[in-house]
């Protein structure tokens, strides 16, 4: 008659398996073992508690990396009547654990804990954690990795469109971490034709840490993607030696730079401009035709605002440092240069310089109680200077936004010579 077979299922942990699979992670995934030992050892501690009640925290878990060993055990006091169990043991039951060694009253006392099944609930808690403990870790690497990135340029792929908000999430990478990324209608160029595959450059404005994850919003339409193509594309820029001191932008129509020169034999215009326009125009191809106007700037407010109203010619600037306006007289021929298509140029100029802008013909300029205004519904006047935000004023912006909040109209791309004065 064949023996029965003694051999019982081993429901112990395997220990080399999981430091095997732990250092796998680490090095596939980049999540340093400390921080899986750390999430198990609290998950296992976590499940003996639920079936044991009154337990404090007298239990620990160790994890021995060189003898592929993880262990749990508990700590109680040696008293003479037990009250609670689960962190008092009676002198008796002390010294039949620890048989050979001189036990006292009072003494805390540690020794492992090897409960029935504690091997599959190890095995099965280990596995929820892990899984657990990578998405948690995974999504902490790509906040940090990201929230360091932000205001800088990235170039993502859309991935999907949105069809009911005309939202778009795109693809992005950095420093080996990938992400989803929103770019909400707001943030959009007007007019710009987006579809899934299309590769685009956007600028970072705010990572957001959500219960859900990192939630990264970029932006088309943010002037500082104006500023990262620039110091991209001029080495003088990337090297300091020529210096963007304002943009002012109406995202695809017309963009203003203002640049200076640390150095006096640098021209910062024709840095920026490059040979034969090469350098702009590689960025306006970028922007698809959104034609930028690059000025020099200046601490004098005469030429300073003489020179953002480029391409008008100015015959004088008469500056107010008190309330910061200024009045500007132009030829007669170029008055409707000097304020633009729907006051496009005017407004963008008052934006740049940070002055309030009163643009007269010379026919005109004698009459002070008729003042001309770029745009009636949005007075120059009450433009501010439109630089470059500061690394911590960010839009607040929303995945879900469904974009359907009124927007200025952009000028048309070609501005007539002469055009007739709105």
């Amino acid at each position: 008659m064949a023996k029965k077979s003694t051999t019982t299922k081993n429901t112990e942990l395997d220990a080399k398996e999981f430091f095997e699979a732990v250092d796998l992670i680490e090095k596939e995934r980049g999540i340093p073992q400390n921080y899986m030992y750390d999430k198990i050892g609290q998950a296992l501690v976590s499940a003996y508690k639920r079936d044991h009640e009154g337990t404090g925290e007298n239990v620990v878990v160790e994890c021995d990396r060189e003898a592929c060993q993880v262990r749990m055990y508990i700590k109680k006091e040696v008293v003479e009547e037990v009250t609670n169990p689960a962190t008092e043991i009676s002198l008796e039951q002390a010294r039949e654990k620890l048989p050979g060694e001189d036990v006292q009253l009072g003494e805390g006392i540690r020794f492992e804990l090897k409960p029935r099944n504690f091997g599959r609930i190890a095995a099965q808690t280990a596995r929820q954690v892990i899984i657990q403990g990578m998405r948690e870790a995974e999504r902490n690497m790509v906040f940090d990795e990201f929230s360091s990135k932000v205001h800088e340029i990235f170039t993502g792929t859309v991935t999907r469109i949105i069809p009911r908000t005309g939202a778009v999430t795109m693809r992005i990478s950095s420093g080996g971490e990938t992400t989803e990324a929103y770019l909400t209608p707001a943030e959009q160029v007007k007019g710009e034709e987006i579809h899934e595959g299309d590769h685009l450059r956007v600028y970072l404005v705010e990572v957001r840490n959500t219960s859900r994850g990192a939630q990264v919003m970029i932006s088309r339409t943010h002037p500082g993607l104006v500023k990262r193509l620039f110091e991209m594309e001029v080495p003088e820029i990337y090297d300091g030696t020529v210096e963007i001191k304002s943009v002012a932008r109406e995202a695809g129509s017309r963009t203003k730079l203002a640049v200076w020169s640390s150095d006096e034999n640098v021209d910062p215009i024709g840095a920026c401009v490059g040979a034969k326009g090469q350098r702009v125009n590689s960025i306006v191809d970028e922007l698809n035709g959104e034609k930028i106007d690059v000025i020099k700037y200046s601490e004098d407010p005469v030429e300073y605002v003489a020179a953002a109203l480029s391409p008008a010619s100015v015959v004088s600037v008469t500056p107010n440092e008190e309330n910061k306006t200024c009045r500007v007289i132009v030829p007669d021929d170029q008055l409707s240069l000097a304020i633009g298509k729907e006051g496009q140029n005017a407004r963008l100029a008052a934006r740049l310089t940070g002055w309030k802008i009163d643009i007269k013909p010379v026919s005109a300029a004698d009459e002070p109680d008729e003042e001309y205004e770029a745009d009636e519904e949005e007075p120059v006047g009450e433009e501010t200077a439109e630089s470059v935000p500061e690394e911590d004023e960010t839009p607040e912006t929303d995945p879900e936004d469904d974009g359907s909040g009124e927007e200025e109209e952009a000028a048309p791309e070609e501005e007539p010579e002469a055009a007739t004065e709105e």
